[in-house]
């Protein structure tokens, strides 16, 4: 029995300094194509991305939810499961399997990498992202009745699944749709740990500055009561 067609999805701004590790340490005996997003970069990112093996696709009109979007529309007709992760090298592309062999054998539809329950590399997180993941946790336990303790980009999902759950945010609060969409839905769902780094370059566009911090936060809190508050 052949396993599953997996596409991976990256999303990348300006990471001409990791973007062809993390596509080298994608597992190729899992992924059948890799598709680097380029959000508007100014750098080298799509170049080194293309010759390190990937498939890139432009999105020039920056948003977090907007670069995965583009990503979705690229992928092969053939694709029964979708990886998203960064390219700034804080994901860990070589755990993939934890993610993709749930779904695989049938036990699951979405898995979430959770970076609080896995090894955390000493500044890779700031202690907000670390309380904002538990906050969210807590309150998706209260309206569904789910178990989180993160947010983190590295997760897979069927996709037909992710096809059903009408994902709409183009920003930031894309995670966190996905997760209270699926919660909402009952779709089978498991948090895994995975590893996470300290950026291997340049500046977190979330993390690494305090307007960067409170535009995220916002959009975040935005999404929540936005779907918290939808009937459907």
């Amino acid at each position: 029995m052949s396993r599953p067609f997996v596409s991976v999805i990256i999303a990348a701004l300006n990471e001409e300094a990791a973007i062809a590790s993390v596509i080298n340490s994608v597992p190729k005996d899992l992924a059948d194509e890799i598709v680097v997003v380029d959000n508007g970069s100014k750098d080298r990112t799509a170049e080194i991305a293309s010759a390190a093996g990937a498939r890139v696709v432009k999105e020039p009109v920056a948003g977090y939810g907007r670069a995965f979007r583009a990503g979705l529309r690229a992928i092969s007709s053939q694709c029964e499961i979708v990886v998203f992760l960064d390219g700034d090298g804080s994901d860990c592309p070589e755990m993939m399997d934890r993610l993709v062999m749930p779904i695989i054998e049938g036990r699951c539809d979405f898995v979430i990498g959770s970076r609080t329950r896995g090894h955390r590399e000493v500044g890779s997180m700031n202690f907000h992202q670390v309380i904002a993941g538990y906050m969210i946790g807590y309150m998706l336990r209260v309206l569904y009745g789910v178990r989180s303790t993160d947010m983190g980009p590295f997760r897979a999902i069927r996709r037909d699944t992710l096809e059903v759950l009408k994902l709409r945010e183009e920003t930031y609060g894309w995670p966190l749709e996905m997760q209270m969409r699926a919660a909402r839905a009952h779709v089978r769902t498991i948090e895994v740990p995975v590893d996470y780094r300290r950026r291997a370059g340049g500046q977190s566009k979330i993390a690494g500055t305090v307007r960067g911090s409170i535009l995220a936060a916002t959009r975040i809190l935005f999404t929540f009561a936005r779907i918290a508050l939808q009937r459907r």
